[in-house]
């Protein structure tokens, strides 16, 4: 039980990997606790299907990311961080080969618009000017630990707190520009008559309009890698196949923590954990350390929705309906043109059945870089969304199971006939070989996914700012002084963005009297 290191972080994902750099770069002596046999979490490449076939495991692209100085802080590019910037940022394919896209010319965007409304393309442009003057001090909020909002004036609380029907409706009048805005809801859980859903949507859409849709050269996982490349070389370490039973304790103070094998690893300093916070909270510190008040408050934490992914290789780059830039879209929200497709699917899912017509968002990785599949071959991603966890019926009522393992290759089928019939043709036919991830088994490989849900947490403004995940919490300090939470659940949430990670590591150097920015 020897104590040779400053700081523990739990977790190797991003989130924890950038705070660790920022505690070596400090001069502490860090070591990080991975449970899995390799680093990343959600941000990985791996060959899921077939030899040759590197696919992002969950995230692909970096769009609010791009917000973040970490790279340049670091210097990541020095170990062999670099972006690619592929155009188009995304389409929007509807049935009967139709579709938006957006460029990253905002010209060429609006031109696009323009074939389904003049006025829509003009409230394009012009909300896109808005976004310019509000950039830098999202990015300052973003990248700053949260603090206690000013007073929102009536018209701001309204937009907060609009759902996307209601921000839709007033903002544009043609229903596939409508569409176009509110698929970003999706990616995190919000359907049309949501609370909240229409600011995140108009900032999701402003954002990639503005940034792109950037991936990463080689694969999302160059990212951990390059931060563990600079931890390493900062005289931090990794542990991996280290996964943390619990923190120990002694007089209110973190020592270090318990592993599975029921080795005990010591610390001087302090702990940061990336985890879901759910399982830091109930199960790496629990009840007895944190209390009863804050132990009820998690227990309730809701979780949002959970995702299937159905990861492809193709023997041939895909042909949308749409054509043209379409098949060149890292990103293609595939949809009818109506708020009410997205509803009915976000209705059966919620009711615990599997959707009739699943939304998937189709991530064509190939599109941005063809060197990720072998030489004429190509690679996509389907992410569904939503889908129940327990499931209680089909709202087809064609599958018949109630548990995932025995029907994620029946509901898979769905989605690609559906996508083949709608807006990919051919696309059941070009497939060499599939893997499915139903909810479960993403629980299963990434527990801290808990119940299949990417986000640590529901994105709703009860759980977000200074609320995320509790008001007690979202500090980045939990009820024990020398530990704190590093991770997505914390402001300003999931995707990948860094700003968890070093919002904390921020939180940190003020508790050890550190200058942030010397």
């Amino acid at each position: 039980m020897a104590t040779d290191c400053d700081a523990i972080v739990i977790g190797g994902g991003h989130n924890g990997l950038v705070c660790a750099c920022y505690l070596a770069k400090a001069g502490l002596k860090v070591l990080v606790l991975e449970k899995c046999s390799e680093i990343g979490g959600m941000t990985n490449t791996q060959e899921v299907t077939l030899p040759g076939f590197h696919t992002d495991t969950h995230a692909i692209c970096i769009q609010f990311a791009n917000f973040s100085p970490v790279p340049n802080e670091l210097g990541l590019a020095d170990y062999g961080f670099e972006l690619l910037h592929p155009d188009p940022c995304w389409s929007h394919p509807f049935p009967k080969g139709r579709a938006l896209t957006v460029y990253r010319d905002v010209d060429r965007t609006c031109e696009s618009i323009s074939r389904f409304s003049q006025k829509d393309a003009e409230t394009w442009r012009r909300l896109y000017q808005e976004f310019l003057v509000q950039k830098d001090a999202i990015g300052a909020s973003m990248n700053s630990p949260p603090s206690a909002a000013e007073p929102a004036s009536p018209d701001q609380y309204r937009y907060a707190m609009q759902s996307l029907r209601s921000w839709c409706n007033e903002t544009f009048e043609a229903k596939e520009t409508k569409c176009l805005a509110s698929a970003w809801g999706v990616h995190i859980g919000a359907s049309p008559d949501d609370i909240g859903g229409g600011s995140v949507a108009c900032l999701f859409s402003m954002v990639v309009q503005h940034f792109g849709n950037n991936v990463v050269r080689g694969g999302m996982r160059q990212l951990p890698l390059a931060l563990a490349g600079y931890l390493e070389a900062h005289g931090g370490s990794i542990r991996l196949d280290s996964q943390v039973k619990c923190v120990l304790v002694e007089d209110g103070k973190a020592i270090g923590v318990e592993l599975a094998d029921g080795e005990q690893v010591l610390c001087k300093q302090l702990i940061a954990s990336s985890a879901h916070p759910r399982q830091l909270v109930l199960d790496l510190l629990g009840e007895q350390q944190v209390g009863p008040s804050i132990a009820q408050k998690m227990r309730r934490y809701e979780l949002g929705e959970p995702v299937m992914v159905v990861y492809l290789a193709l023997d041939r780059p895909p042909e949308f309906a749409a054509g043209g830039d379409v098949n060149q879209s890292v990103y293609a929200h595939c949809s009818e043109p109506t708020l009410e497709y997205f509803l009915r699917a976000f209705s059966e899912s919620r009711a615990g059945h599997l959707p009739a017509h699943p939304f998937a968002l189709v991530c064509h990785d190939t599109a941005a870089e063809p060197s990720r599949a072998p030489a004429g071959k190509a690679l996509m991603k389907l992410v569904v969304q939503p889908i129940p966890y327990r499931i209680t019926g089909d709202a087809a009522g064609q599958i018949t199971g109630h548990d995932w393992d025995s029907v994620k290759e029946a509901f898979a089928d769905r989605v690609i006939d559906h996508l083949s019939k709608n807006y990919i043709p051919g696309l059941a036919d070009s497939i060499a070989k599939r893997v499915v991830h139903s909810p479960c088994d993403i629980e299963r490989l990434l527990p801290s996914a808990i119940e299949g849900t990417n986000t640590h947490g529901a994105c709703w403004p009860y759980q977000f700012g200074a609320m995320r995940p509790i008001p007690e919490l979202a500090g980045y300090r939990s009820p024990i002084n020398n530990v704190y939470l590093c991770g997505s659940g914390s402001h300003p949430g999931p995707g990948v963005t860094m700003a968890p990670g070093r919002n904390a590591a921020q939180v940190i150097y003020g508790d050890l009297g550190i200058d942030f920015k010397s």
